[in-house]
């Protein structure tokens, strides 16, 4: 017989326990005595230690978790009046208020709206679009600008 000769069965027979003290699990049918595995119903979670602090939680973490949420770039009330009557993300990015125009951008409260302006962003405060619609402008809430993907189609 050679290696590539040998086959395998996937499936492994269940042994049938409780049946017996001759049948060689039977009794407590491989639990133990008593405690909890040895009720029904027991169910033991990955690196359960029986209701000490497990392992994984006792010891300290690795420096480094990057969180892939998109932070957004703060824009204030006060500068809304150097951008014109329609402020979105491209002219906020080329006024040089944020680093480019596909990130998020929220704005927020400081100091006064001297003109009606039109502002479509991805947040706003609330004492911002108070302040925003006192001075009789709008605001609408719309989605991240996405940047054009560079990869070339296979066809």
């Amino acid at each position: 017989m050679k290696y590539h000769e040998l086959t395998s069965t996937d499936k492994k027979t269940s042994k049938r326990v409780g049946r017996g003290i001759a049948a060689g699990r039977g009794k407590t049918a491989g639990r133990g005595t008593k405690g909890q595995g040895a009720r029904t119903g027991f169910k033991k979670k990955p690196g359960f230690e029986g209701g000490q602090n497990p392992l994984m939680q006792r010891l300290p973490k690795m420096r480094g978790f990057r969180s892939f949420a998109v932070k957004a770039e703060n824009v204030y009330t006060d500068q809304l009046a150097d951008l014109g009557t329609k402020v979105d993300n491209k002219v906020v990015a080329e006024a040089g208020l944020t680093s480019s125009e596909f990130v998020k951008v929220k704005l927020l409260h400081r100091g006064a709206v001297s003109k009606k302006v039109s502002v479509e962003l991805q947040g706003i405060s609330a004492k911002a679009l108070d302040v925003l619609q006192e001075a009789g402008g709008t605001f609408t809430q719309t989605p991240r600008v996405k940047r054009q993907s560079t990869k070339k189609s296979t066809k």
